[in-house]
């Protein structure tokens, strides 16, 4: 069976289940343009309106981080941008159409429609990266013979155009969303799903992701080993306290062969 090394970490495993935004692909060049046309959109149907705007901006909202010149530049690792649902999101925004003074029903309404808008916008321009590093790995982790797998709290259908944008979609067996299970991280149901339709125990799978929430989603379902990504200008233990083991890039990271 291959042994993942990492940090110090050295277990036997027969799988690694990847979140897919800010571990497969980069989160800020996807969801950073995503999230400003969505609530662009928001905003300008609420003044057709003649309501008042969302008057919260996108580190408020979501949990983003700009540069001086206005340009999203991070995100909160633990923020609703970066650990929510789909639905997460458009109850957040919903709420500020309400604030501003619609009815509950017709801002989940215009959320909705503000989504569809961002998607659209997203599905013309295709603006995803992968993450420096993550192809060579997944090319060493074929190699090595691991099953690969997505569990991601985005939806299954959009997660997996995503792989297919990137270009990396063959290199896994499954891809679970959110849209799959009834509750998403940091509960366990994602990483339980993926290994029933692997047919792998969890304590033989390692999970790498880039949220706290992927961590505790690992430890909850019994997996061998949780590896957290961390932006190397910020402390990785203090955003990936559940982590057992954190790295800043894919090089970092060891397989090898190990004992039958």
């Amino acid at each position: 069976m291959p042994r993942l090394r990492a940090a110090g970490a050295d277990v036997p495993i027969q799988a690694i289940l990847f979140d897919k935004d800010g571990t497969l692909l980069d989160f800020i060049h996807t969801w950073g343009n995503w999230s400003e046309q969505l609530l662009a959109r928001f905003s300008r149907q609420l003044e057709a309106r003649k309501l008042p705007p969302v008057t919260v901006d996108l580190q408020g909202l979501w949990g983003t981080r700009r540069a001086e010149d206005g340009e999203i530049v991070g995100y909160d690792r633990n923020g609703p941008l970066a650990m929510g649902t789909i639905e997460d999101l458009l109850t957040v925004l919903a709420w500020q159409g309400y604030r501003s003074g619609l009815s509950w029903a017709d801002a989940k309404v215009l959320a909705g429609e503000c989504r569809a808008y961002a998607d659209e916008q997203l599905a013309v321009t295709r603006t995803v990266k992968p993450i420096a590093g993550v192809v060579p790995f997944l090319e060493r982790c074929r190699a090595s013979g691991l099953t690969l797998g997505v569990v991601t709290a985005d939806e299954t259908e959009t997660a997996l155009r995503h792989l297919d944008w990137l270009g990396i979609g063959h290199y896994f067996a499954a891809c679970v969303g959110a849209d799959q299970v009834a509750r998403s991280k940091p509960y366990p149901d994602l990483v339980e799903l993926a290994c029933r339709r692997l047919s792998l125990p969890s304590a033989q799978v390692a999970v790498i992701g880039d949220t706290n929430g992927d961590m505790l989603m690992a430890r909850a379902a019994g997996t061998a080993l949780a590896v957290g990504i961390a932006d190397p200008e910020h402390s990785g233990r203090s955003i990936l306290p559940d982590a057992d083991a954190i790295i800043s890039n894919y090089g970092e990271l060891e397989l090898r062969e190990g004992e039958l």
